[in-house]
């Protein structure tokens, strides 16, 4: 693996999998099926991008990145590429920054609180990665 990664990139985003894989059991994601696409605006380069990961029964089902606005998902969550970023670093907490209005969430609200806790376990791995943010 090189140093960095370039974050967003399909090496990222396969190095996520590998590691939420690893990381991440069925019990520790009490067994969730649900997805999450988040819609970057604002990248550098002038594009939107996204991050979309799904879970089935508590095991990764899928990870993905590119350009546009990604696959349908049961949260949209939606907001500048730098939030992104800070929470990819572990600078900013994504619970902060959606109570604060810095991301836009689309989907059941009381659901989404809930799901709090696994969504931080998932960014605490994905802060791990070395990564290069210049995309």
């Amino acid at each position: 693996m090189p140093e960095k990664l370039k974050y967003l990139s399909g090496e990222w985003s396969r190095e996520v999998k590998k590691r939420l894989e690893k990381g991440l059991t069925p019990e520790k994601m009490n067994n969730l099926t649900s997805s999450m696409t988040n819609l970057y605006k604002n990248c550098p380069g002038g594009t939107d991008m996204f991050f979309h990961v799904a879970f089935k029964d508590g095991a990764v089902d899928a990870v993905e990145t590119g350009e546009g606005t990604g696959p349908p998902a049961e949260f949209l969550i939606t907001g500048n590429y730098d939030i992104f970023a800070a929470i990819s670093r572990a600078e900013m907490g994504s619970q902060k920054a959606l109570m604060t209005g810095k991301l836009k969430l689309k989907g059941n609200m009381v659901k989404a609180l809930k799901l709090a806790s696994l969504v931080d376990r998932v960014n605490r791995i994905i802060a791990e990665i070395p990564m290069d943010f210049d995309i």
